[in-house]
């Protein structure tokens, strides 16, 4: 094995805690395996030979690569800066978690947070996902958001105090999770808006992410309350025997798959037995980029 094959061995050693950052930092699957592309490119031109934390060196890498690409969309005035905005899910069967993902979906990010974490300014998200989830120290921290590290630690802090804000409550246990998501399914099935309502949180707020692609911008939305939401339901009937239930993010979630092929996904924060929160991604380019293994479509 030569020099090149050993450093690629030792490199994939780290891959999957990359992924996983980048995916928190970024919200999108696709640009955070482009992120940890980008570090394998720079870690195969620098002389690793004088890396003494190649896990670190990586991390540091990934960082300020995910820093460029936030900021970037922000000059650009891309989404997420849409309300109706959904990040990437990630989707497994809910038989089974592949091991290789299990990083992925590490202490539950949800949907829901990383909504949440759209709204921060890119420097404050690179400091909290790297602190707060993958406890980064802010000294090693600081040189990728150009800060010291006292600032760090504030931007860290103000987005902390932010998602803790913004954050809604879930009930964590995927039986009770799943009690709620069955009985909203039969009920968008047999068509039954009060069997909805009853299901449904009186303040649920649904986010229908459909891309540009289709309809254009009229065609994603952000619907408030149960009636309003029940209502949408109702309009969809048809595809709910097309449903199957997965994990989303680790949580209860479904996929719609006419013919096999995924027209939807729906991920779902449930509280007090009542869902509280919904996100659809019906956007086919992102949905076509999804890794549905194991779900046999």
């Amino acid at each position: 094995m030569n020099e090149t094959e050993l450093l690629a061995d030792r490199f994939e050693e780290h891959r999957g805690h990359l992924k996983a950052a980048a995916y928190r930092m970024l919200g999108s699957l696709a640009e955070a395996e482009d992120a940890v592309q980008e570090a394998w490119l720079k870690l195969s031109r620098s002389d690793a030979a004088d890396i003494e934390n190649l896990g670190g060196w990586l991390t540091t890498v990934v960082g300020r690569v995910c820093l460029d690409m936030l900021r970037s969309r922000t000059r650009r005035h891309e989404q997420p800066l849409d309300d109706a905005f959904v990040p990437d899910p990630v989707i497994r069967p809910l038989s089974h978690i592949d091991p290789e993902q299990e990083v992925l979906q590490a202490d539950s990010v949800g949907l829901a947070l990383l909504v949440v974490l759209e709204a921060l300014e890119p420097a404050e998200r690179i400091a909290f996902v790297l602190h707060d989830m993958f406890a980064v120290p802010f000294d090693e921290i600081a040189p990728i958001v150009d800060r010291t590290s006292a600032a760090t630690r504030q931007l860290a802090s103000r987005a902390r105090r932010r998602v803790r804000g913004a954050t809604p409550s879930a009930e964590p246990d995927l039986g009770r999770q799943r009690q709620v998501l069955d009985a909203f399914i039969a009920a968008s099935r047999a068509g039954d808006f009060e069997a909805l309502l009853a299901v449904l949180d009186p303040d649920v707020v649904l986010r229908a992410d459909s891309g540009p692609l289709v309809g254009g911008a009229a065609a994603s939305k952000v619907v408030r309350g149960a009636k309003s939401v029940a209502g949408q339901a109702m309009l969809f009937a048809h595809l709910a025997q097309y449903t199957r239930l997965v994990l989303v993010n680790g949580t209860i979630g479904a996929v719609n798959l006419p013919e096999g092929k995924p027209q939807s996904v729906m991920g779902v924060t449930i509280a007090d037995g009542r869902i509280t929160e919904m996100y659809i991604l019906a956007d086919p380019e992102r949905l076509g980029r999804l890794d549905l293994t194991g779900l046999d479509v």
